[in-house]
């Protein structure tokens, strides 16, 4: 286009160097000529120039979409895993998740045997201490008299020297030969029956002498053990040294063992 807009300029001057015509229409003739030659020159220049103009819009656009460069890939995802990371494991359709609940029921816990408290009493325990028996007890009588009075009231007292602990039960049974029956126990002085460990001593409060007008005179009195069962086996009577002479009769009276000496004494000594 811009070799035939050329060509017009170069027939355009070449006709304005030339001799001017002659006749008016050899004049009028050439005119359009020239008329036709300027809007085709023009014509084409415009549409050079509207190229122009629209190369230079779609360089300055980047051009079509179809010249336009692909863009670059885009960078590695930050969560992707990494060669090193272990990959998740997809579950497969027959196997349950590991967060979901299992469908089945789970079995209740078996139960854990309690182990009994050491602190709490055996419903053995009682059982478990047996009674006492006479070779393992030594006995004594003292007098709680003042000196010089004749000796009424008596503490008869009972040390465990066995190895293991032992029970005293009810009270001394207490039976001279020959007599009608044991001498009687007082029995507001009822206690629980003592438990001795090995060098404990339990007590008993004697009266000899209830002021009555016959009377046994003696300076030992036999003393036999009970067991659990008051009407049960006693224990063959131990003899038991008194201190000095002591008159008994019908008014005597003994206490049940108790571990409190006091105690025991507080039945006879107002009598």
């Amino acid at each position: 286009m811009a070799d035939d807009l050329s060509s017009a300029l170069r027939e355009l001057a070449h006709s304005a160097a030339g001799p001017a015509p002659t006749t008016g229409a050899e004049v009028r003739r050439r005119a359009a000529v020239r008329r036709r030659r300027r809007h085709s020159a023009l014509a084409g220049g415009t549409a050079v120039l509207v190229a122009a103009l629209a190369f230079g819009l779609t360089t300055a656009l980047g051009g079509p979409e179809s010249h336009r460069h692909p863009a670059p890939p885009p960078a590695a995802s930050l969560t992707a895993p990494t060669a090193d990371a272990p990959s998740p494991t997809t579950p497969t359709a027959g196997a349950p998740s590991a967060s979901a609940p299992s469908s089945t029921e789970p079995s209740p816990p078996t139960p854990t045997p309690t182990a009994p408290n050491a602190g709490a009493p055996s419903s053995t325990a009682p059982a478990a201490v047996g009674a006492c028996v006479v070779g393992d007890l030594a006995f004594s009588a003292t007098s709680e008299d003042e000196k010089g009075k004749p000796v009424r009231h008596l503490l008869l007292t009972v040390t465990n020297t066995g190895k293991k602990k032992c029970r005293l039960y009810e009270y001394p049974y207490l039976k001279f030969p020959n007599a009608r029956e044991a001498i009687t126990v007082i029995k507001d002085s009822k206690d629980a029956p003592p438990t001795l460990a090995p060098g404990e001593k339990a007590h008993a409060a004697l009266l000899g002498t209830g002021g009555r007008m016959d009377t046994y005179d003696t300076n030992t009195i036999p003393l036999s053990l009970q067991g659990p069962d008051p009407d049960g086996k006693m224990s063959g009577p131990v003899d038991i040294s008194l201190p000095g002479q002591v008159a008994f009769d019908d008014g005597a009276r003994v206490t049940y063992w108790t571990t409190a000496s006091g105690l025991a004494l507080r039945f006879i000594m107002s009598s």
